[in-house]
C-alpha cells in the first residue's frame, strides 16, 4: 500500500468505540462493573453539535452546553434517549439525564474519556468549541 493509500477511506480506522469504566456504582447481577460504550465522532457530526449549541450575547459557545452535547451524542451505552431511562430518574432529555444519574466527579470523567476519543484534550475543545 502505497503512502497516499494509507489515507483513503477504506484504509482509515474511524468511529472507534470504547468501553470505559465510568462509575463503581453501576454493576450486574454477578458485581461486575459494567463499562459504557463511547464513540468518536466525525468533524460533520461536531459541526452539527456546534451549529445546535446556543451562544451567549457575543456569539461564542456556550462550552458547558457544547460539551454535554458532545457527550450526550458519544454515549453508545447506556442509552440515554431511552424514555424508561429517563422516566427512571425523574428526567427528561439525555443531557439532563446524565447530570441527574452521574455524580459530578464520574460526568467528569465520561466527559474526559470522550473527549480523548474524539481527539481533543480539554484545552483544545475549549478552544475549538469558541471558534
Amino acid at each position: 500500500m502505497s503512502k497516499l493509500q494509507a489515507f483513503f477511506s477504506q484504509n482509515v480506522k474511524f468511529n472507534k468505540q470504547l468501553d470505559v469504566i465510568i462509575s463503581e456504582r453501576f454493576i450486574d447481577e454477578n458485581g461486575k462493573l459494567i463499562p459504557w460504550k463511547i464513540r468518536s465522532m466525525s468533524e460533520k457530526e461536531n459541526e452539527l453539535i456546534r451549529k445546535n449549541t446556543p451562544r451567549d450575547k457575543k456569539g461564542n459557545i456556550e462550552g458547558e452546553s457544547y460539551a454535554a452535547k458532545l457527550v450526550t451524542e458519544s454515549v453508545v451505552f447506556p442509552n440515554l434517549k431511552d424514555p424508561d431511562l429517563q422516566k427512571s430518574y425523574g428526567v427528561m432529555g439525555a443531557e439532563d439525564l446524565l447530570k441527574e444519574m452521574l455524580l459530578s466527579g464520574e460526568y467528569s470523567r465520561l466527559c474526559q474519556k470522550v473527549q480523548e476519543a474524539n481527539g481533543f484534550d480539554i484545552n483544545e475543545m475549549i478552544q475549538y468549541a469558541k471558534n
